[in-house]
């Protein structure tokens, strides 16, 4: 018998690490709404109205700085302590 088996969670968001600047918390990666796959700090977002202010603005930033800030987030994935902690901690037990 598994533990899995007897406690039934209504939880759908899976719960995961993710980086606040160099700190590590909690955070969930959505299973439903339009935020599907995507990862959040509240489960509350996974349902929220978007916010077309900032994804306007996020579009045009991505648009002039979008090489760059692959760059700059790809680096910071390979030297960041936090980061690479984070890799380790979100990998799955087998």
């Amino acid at each position: 018998m598994l533990v899995t088996e007897i406690i039934t969670s209504d939880l759908s968001e899976k719960q995961i690490w993710g980086r606040r600047g160099k700190k590590l918390v909690r955070k969930y990666r959505c299973a439903a709404g339009r935020r599907k796959g995507r990862i959040v700090a509240s489960m509350a977002q996974c349902f929220a109205a978007p916010n077309m202010k900032a994804r306007m603005a996020m579009k045009k930033t991505r648009a002039r700085l979008g090489a760059r800030m692959a760059r700059k987030a790809r680096r910071t994935k390979r030297t960041n302590p936090a980061s690479i902690a984070l890799r380790r901690l979100n990998k799955r037990a087998k």
